[in-house]
């Protein structure tokens, strides 16, 4: 955790147009200081793997991280994958109702391939969607359906890393037949909003 997050606040640090992530571990006991260590060197948020680091969104683990985050900094979740039940929608809503100051960025549309469950029950106002790896599994009509249910203004593009090819995932969300303003914000703009850049 440590050397993770020392990297990318020295690439921010290089880089001032970046906007760091850094990342914890359900099971990394020292999370209240490095959290602080995190906002002092000037990270904006934390990006979690549930599949990966192999924890459940909603056990009691994973709340004592969400739990100290709360009101500091937004957390960048890995939502989703039919292979697991780790991250899937049902159990990050059990989280939100129970931390109404956490803000979630629910990646791929809020759950990959479990996009349905996310819709129907990921609707509070501290969470914003993310498009990435999802839209070529979806059909156009079906992708800007959800995203239009989560409201255009809560969506990112990119912010999680699109696995596939990136000037693809640009093409399937061009392809969604959203307005050029509304492109604007999902492109970028909401993302600037969020942050005050």
């Amino acid at each position: 955790v440590e050397s993770i997050n020392s990297f990318i606040m020295d690439e921010c640090a290089r880089h001032p147009e970046l906007v760091g992530f850094g990342t914890l571990h359900p099971d990394y006991e020292n999370y209240e200081a490095e959290i602080a260590r995190c906002m002092a060197g000037g990270l904006r948020g934390m990006k979690l793997h549930p599949d990966f680091q192999h924890f459940y969104i909603d056990e009691d683990r994973a709340f004592r991280l969400f739990t100290a985050l709360a009101g500091k900094l937004p957390v960048l979740v890995h939502m989703g994958d039919s292979r697991y039940d780790y991250s899937r929608p049902a159990r990050l809503e059990n989280v939100m109702k129970a931390l109404p100051d956490l803000t979630v960025f629910a990646a791929h549309l809020g759950g990959y391939e479990r996009w349905e469950e996310a819709a129907g029950c990921l609707y509070f106002d501290n969470i914003r969607f993310d498009t990435s790896s999802s839209l070529e599994f979806l059909s156009p009509e079906y992708a800007a359906g959800i995203i239009r249910a989560f409201g255009v203004q809560k969506v990112f593009w990119g912010t999680d890393f699109p696995m596939w090819n990136h000037l693809k995932e640009l093409h399937n969300f061009l392809e969604l037949g959203f307005s050029e303003e509304e492109n604007h914000a999902i492109l970028g703009e909401n993302f600037m909003r969020f942050f005050g850049l």
